[in-house]
């Protein structure tokens, strides 16, 4: 336990420089793991997820070595990696589990995986159906209903087989879920089609064509042709991850005397949700110098970001997907806002590493917000009323990582100290966040 105390400041200043994207680097490293031959991963997020998925692929026969923020992965083809000896635990990274089990379908070896507590919990038959259709068998911990599977959870055992192209209508607007798929369309006969009921990130699509996959795009449908080998681009420059900018950018917008700068954010349009709704809302998030030449398959800019007044907005259940996990510090934001916030469907948050409707709700009502949530036949809505200031008081960040760092950046413009139970969670996703906050800030308490 890290229990963490933020005193309030009214004042950021400075110029940041972020670790690589995280959802580039597990599907970077992955790719690299079954191409041929070295591929270097340059600015690689040290994070415990992005080093799990390093791990898994390590007890999967893969070379890889790390020198500070420079990972080199010795990969071996599609069909270069070798059974393990024994069971492999992924910890608490949803994204290594469920994109490593899309790899996995199309090997010819048994593998059983397993997880951490949280990630036990989390559910998996939106990822195991589809990989069943294309032929892999897969042994899952069942929830029944009238004798009916109604979920699966971790451990889940694998056995990878002779795949086919299937053509999948996704139910749920899930990232992850479509990138297993798409790995596991590597390895199938034929072709396999992806539709999505939204436009969900990206970053597979544009990592799989780095690697000169054959994969082509249309609108919401993805089709890929299996069978082929991949390509390694030799070097790849992963840039800043905008989810974890997310967090300086909205405290830069409620802090008074304000002004950051951060450099190299990764600017993929299904990943800027949070800046266009920061934006209409009044937020000063200025872009400059949009770039490619260091990282070709990805768009690249710095970010500034100063005080401003915001004003309440209708966040659409569209537009869900480019920002769901940016929802709880927006959540903050609209603490600080004038008039009314409304999110609407944001259900899928219960399904996080926590349950973060229940834990930012909690939380920021602890603090004075004013938010409830509303529950329609189809749709979980939250609505927050700005308020003038919150108060300091004791949070918990149940044991989740973007809720920590959502309640250190509330704490900052909060009245009073606020005491956080533990932010040993944080090292999960971002564990520079503390170091890189400090660095900003100015000794001006209120």
């Amino acid at each position: 336990m890290r229990a963490f105390v933020v005193r309030p400041t009214s004042c950021l200043k400075g110029e940041l420089k972020l670790p690589g994207d995280k959802s580039i680097a597990h599907r970077a490293v992955i790719l690299s793991a079954i191409s041929f031959g070295k591929t270097i991963l340059e600015n690689f997020p040290l994070s415990e997820d992005c080093l799990s998925t390093i791990t898994v692929l390590k007890k999967l026969g893969i070379k890889i070595n790390i020198k500070g923020i420079r990972v080199s992965v010795f990969g071996k083809g599609l069909y270069g990696l070798k059974p393990p000896s024994r069971a492999i635990f992924v910890g608490e990274s949803a994204t290594t589990f469920r994109l490593i089990l899309g790899v996995l379908a199309g090997q010819n070896f048994r593998v059983r995986l397993t997880a951490g507590k949280s990630l036990s919990q989390r559910p998996m038959l939106r990822v195991t159906r589809p990989l069943r259709m294309m032929g892999a068998l897969i042994k899952a911990k069942p929830k029944t209903q009238d004798s009916k599977i109604k979920e699966e959870y971790p451990p889940i055992t694998i056995k990878g087989a002779r795949l086919k192209g299937i053509v999948y209508k996704m139910p749920v607007a899930s990232a992850q879920v479509k990138s297993a798929i798409l790995l596991a369309g590597l390895y199938a006969k034929g072709k396999t089609m992806i539709i999505e009921p939204i436009k969900t990130r990206d970053h597979t699509e544009r990592m799989l064509k780095l690697f000169k996959a054959d994969l082509k795009v249309k609108g919401k449908a993805i089709l890929i042709s299996g069978k082929r080998p991949l390509i390694s681009p030799r070097r790849i420059y992963l840039p800043g991850d905008l989810s974890s900018a997310s967090f300086f950018l909205v405290a830069a917008s409620i802090l008074p005397e304000a002004q950051i700068l951060i450099r190299n954010v990764n600017l993929n349009p299904t990943r800027t949700g949070l800046i266009r709704v920061l934006r209409r809302m009044g937020a000063k998030v200025k872009i400059s110098r949009l770039k490619y030449q260091v990282c070709e398959f990805e768009p690249m800019a710095d970010i500034s970001v100063m005080h401003s007044v915001l004003k309440g907005t209708r966040v659409k259940k569209e537009e869900i997907p480019s920002l769901i996990d940016e929802l709880p510090i927006l959540m903050v934001a609209a603490c600080f806002a004038k008039g009314m916030t409304v999110l609407e469907g944001v259900g899928e948050l219960r399904v996080k590493e926590t349950d973060r409707i229940r834990s930012m709700v909690e939380n920021l009502r602890k603090m004075g917000a004013s938010i409830e949530v509303r529950r329609t036949r189809h749709l979980e809505n939250i609505i927050i009323k700005g308020v003038e200031t919150l108060k300091g008081t004791r949070v918990s960040s149940f044991g989740d990582h973007r809720t920590a760092m959502s309640m250190i950046i509330a704490g900052l413009n909060a009245k009073g100290n606020t005491l956080i139970d533990d932010i040993g969670c944080i090292d999960k996703s971002f564990p520079e966040f503390p170091r890189l906050l400090k660095s900003l800030l100015i000794s001006n308490h209120k």
